[in-house]
């Protein structure tokens, strides 16, 4: 559990005995369960650590909308496209919550976006690669929304209410996401010859960016240990990566499909997989903004924002001239 990590990194957080008397009440509140409410006092370092992790967790969830919309008017039957439309759809009402949730901490949207079209925020390494195939589609709700789920679920009973809150709806939605894919896996892996190689070709290529998706090795997190005190994060980021792999080999055995690492083998005395070391520079090259898709995404991402103005200005223009009625009478 996170308790181990927090107990290695007690170097770089405070004991109760440290903190002021404002801070030792909070972070009382937060050991007892408590969640943390809006208005409620917080320390301002854990305003911060939540606007980056929420304004990042939208983003993705915006950006995430990208890559499958390069598919919806290629979708193999009309049936298969309403589907991936809904779930683009739910996408974006993910980061529409996410957003929300930041609000409440005191930060504008307009600069949240405007950081994200700037670079300064990031959003998950995962969106900036490329999908080359109707196979992605499967692999990326099988391994990517599957991921999601096992770190989102956690979320739920985080210490910041409204970021816990949101998270209720989007899990119920992402395990919808997930289904999707695997059921696109499956009905190419019964098919042709040619299908099961291009689900095996898509299974290759996300493999690897899937894993890097919880982000850093635990040696390498430098936040993790105060994420944990404050429970912000209850698990870290290589105990959810032990359990995404462990999920999904055996799916991945069901569809008679190869994970790519030949280093991939069951520990009986772990009772898990042992598997190959991950590729790290890539990782830290894909968020230094030089991956397959990384400036592609960020140019479509900014010019939708900017074809929409006249929308949002319509709408602004709109709640005003409501406002000034309610207020003249």
């Amino acid at each position: 559990m996170y308790a181990q990590l927090v107990e290695t990194g007690l170097s770089k957080i405070q004991n109760l005995e440290e903190m002021a008397p404002e801070e030792r009440a909070f972070q009382q509140r937060i050991d007892e369960g408590i969640k943390i409410e809006a208005k409620d006092w917080m320390p301002e370092a854990y305003r911060k650590t939540l606007v980056r992790q929420i304004s990042q967790h939208a983003h993705s969830e915006i950006v995430g909308q990208l890559p499958e919309a390069n598919w919806v008017t290629r979708a193999p039957t009309l049936e298969r496209k309403a589907i991936l439309l809904a779930k683009i759809q739910d996408e974006a009402g993910h980061g529409l919550y996410l957003y929300s949730a930041a609000e409440t901490l005191g930060v504008s949207r307009d600069q949240l976006l405007g950081d994200l079209h700037s670079g300064k925020a990031k959003y998950s390494s995962i969106f900036n690669y490329p999908t080359l195939s109707w196979a992605d589609m499967g692999a990326i709700g099988w391994l990517v929304d599957g991921s999601a789920i096992i770190n989102q679920i956690p979320l739920c009973r985080c210490s910041y209410g409204p970021y816990a809150r949101a998270m209720v709806r989007v899990c119920k939605e992402e395990s919808f996401h997930a289904r999707q894919g695997y059921d696109i896996m499956m009905a190419l892996c019964r098919g042709t010859a040619e299908q099961k190689q291009m689900a095996q070709d898509a299974l290759n290529r996300w493999w690897w960016p899937a894993l890097m998706m919880f982000g850093p090795s635990d040696a390498a997190s430098v936040n993790s240990a105060q994420s944990a005190q404050w429970r912000i994060k209850l698990f870290s980021n290589d105990e959810l990566r032990q359990r995404m792999v462990d999920q999904t080999v055996p799916q991945a055995e069901y569809l008679g499909l190869t994970i790519p690492d030949p280093d991939l083998k069951w520990n009986e005395a772990k009772g898990s997989y042992d598997f190959g070391a991950i590729d790290w520079e890539e990782f830290n090259n894909v968020l230094r903004g030089n991956g397959p898709c990384n400036r592609q995404r960020l140019q479509v991402r900014k010019q939708a924002y900017d074809d929409g103005e006249w929308f949002r200005d319509g709408l602004q223009a709109h709640a005003d001239k409501h406002q000034g009625a309610r207020q003249a009478a």
